[in-house]
C-alpha cells in the first residue's frame, strides 16, 4: 500500500490530479494531509476541518472499465466500504446520507468526493477524496456534525482507520472488476439514511414536498416516491432533503 504523507496541502485530490500527469502512480496510492486548507465537496462546496485531528486523504483507483452509465458503482463501493470500516469500531446507527454523506446517529461523520476521468478505451481513472472527522471535540456553528471520538469517548487511532477503509475499498473493487455488485448495492440500500420514512424535500426552485426515499438507481439518481404515488428521479443537488 503506497501512502504519501503530506502536513499540509490545498487538496489532496489536486494533489494526486498533478502527481498523475507528472509520473506513473500505481493503483490504490493514497495521500494524506494532516491540515487540507482547500477541500472541497460535492458541487464545489468546501470541505473544512481542524488540523490534525481528522483523516483528509485521497485514493487512486484506476483499470476500472466500466459503462459511463455504470460510474456510480463505484461511489455505491466507496461508502459501504467507509461503513464496513467503521462497522469494525462499533459506530452505531451508519448511514449513507444521499448521495455522499456519512452519518452516525444522524449526524454527519464523514464526506466523499469522487473525480472521474474517462479514457477513449473505456478506462476510468478515479480519483477517491474521503473525509472523516475522527478526533475533532468541537463542531461550533455545525450542530449536525460529529466525530468518532465523541461517539466513542475515546481517542481514536486515524491511522488504522485509514487503513481498514482502504483494505474494504480494494475487496469491493475488485466486486467491481468481476461484475458482482449486487451484494455492494443491497448493502447500500440498507444503509441509505430515511429509505422507506415520508420526509421533507425542496428542490431548486425553492418548493418544499413529500417523499418517501424507494432507492437510487444504477446512474446515482435519487428515487423518490411522491404524493400521488409515482416515482420521481433527481439528480444530485437538484434537491436536499430537509432533516
Amino acid at each position: 500500500m503506497n501512502i504519501i504523507k503530506l502536513d499540509a496541502i490545498n487538496s489532496t485530490n489536486d494533489y494526486l490530479k498533478g502527481l498523475l500527469q507528472r509520473q506513473f502512480v500505481e493503483n490504490f496510492t493514497i495521500v494524506t494531509a494532516e491540515n487540507q486548507t482547500d477541500g472541497k465537496g460535492q458541487m464545489g462546496s468546501k470541505w473544512s476541518v481542524q488540523a490534525g485531528k481528522n483523516l483528509t486523504f485521497s485514493v487512486l483507483v484506476k483499470d476500472l472499465l466500466l459503462e459511463v452509465n455504470h460510474i456510480f458503482h463505484l461511489n455505491v463501493a466507496v461508502a459501504v466500504s467507509i461503513i464496513e470500516a467503521l462497522s469494525f469500531l462499533e459506530i452505531k446507527e451508519l448511514a449513507i446520507k444521499w448521495p455522499n454523506d456519512i452519518l452516525a446517529g444522524g449526524k454527519k461523520i464523514g464526506g466523499i468526493l469522487i473525480e472521474n476521468s474517462l479514457k477513449s478505451d473505456g478506462e476510468i481513472f478515479s480519483i477517491i477524496g474521503i473525509g472523516i472527522n475522527v478526533n475533532q471535540q468541537n463542531f461550533e456553528n455545525l450542530p449536525k456534525a460529529s466525530s468518532l471520538s465523541i461517539l466513542l469517548k475515546r481517542e481514536i487511532n486515524k491511522e488504522a482507520v485509514l487503513i481498514s477503509i482502504v483494505e474494504c475499498l480494494t475487496r469491493n473493487v475488485s466486486l467491481i472488476l468481476n461484475k458482482n455488485t449486487d451484494s455492494l448495492w443491497e448493502k447500500y440500500h440498507s444503509c441509505l439514511y430515511k429509505k422507506g420514512i415520508p420526509m421533507p424535500f425542496e428542490n431548486l426552485k425553492g418548493n418544499k414536498f413529500m417523499g418517501i426515499i424507494s432507492g437510487v438507481d444504477q446512474s446515482g439518481k435519487l428515487q423518490l416516491v411522491v404524493e400521488d404515488d409515482s416515482v420521481e428521479s433527481y439528480e444530485i443537488k437538484e434537491i436536499k432533503m430537509l432533516y
